[in-house]
């Protein structure tokens, strides 16, 4: 059985990365649940609202990827998962998500880690130059085709 991800997040982050993550990987719609959290509602009402998703999972493990360490979605995902059957990783970005999902039939601890490496070495800096599968053109094709428009 695969480990489950529970992505917890200001709205409407948790559901525009399940979206994401989706469209890389079709299949793995039962096994990314997303839970927006609007402005201004009661940490209590997020929390119920966590633990109803957590229940339909059954016995499945599940990893939870929460956005901010210290905002609400974060401090309910704390307060949610037991370290055991759960585990929480903050900073969730795309390329953290999608080594999640691309590992989901690990171990829930190796899971987490797989997601934390993914998340670290999703974010480089990145020089100006021309996108990796194309060349630039030199400036003379370029004044070439401006005298053909």
């Amino acid at each position: 059985m695969n480990t489950r991800l529970l992505l917890i997040a200001h709205a409407p982050l948790a559901h525009a990365l399940r979206e994401c993550a989706l469209h890389v990987f079709p299949d793995c719609a039962s096994d990314v649940l997303a839970l927006d959290v609007p402005p201004n509602e009661p940490p209590e009402e997020t929390l119920a609202a966590a633990r109803i998703l957590l229940q339909q999972q059954g016995s499945a493990s599940v990893l939870v990827l929460a956005d901010v360490f210290g905002a609400t979605p974060c401090n309910v995902a704390q307060r949610l998962v037991d370290g055991v059957r759960t585990r929480l990783v903050a900073g969730v970005n795309l390329p953290m998500l999608l080594r999640a999902v691309g590992y989901r039939a690990e171990p829930l601890e190796a899971l987490a880690e797989r997601a934390l490496a993914g998340g670290a070495q999703g974010v480089m800096p990145v020089a100006v130059a021309a996108p990796q599968n194309q060349t630039r053109r030199a400036s003379h094709d370029q004044e070439h085709h401006h005298h053909q428009q």
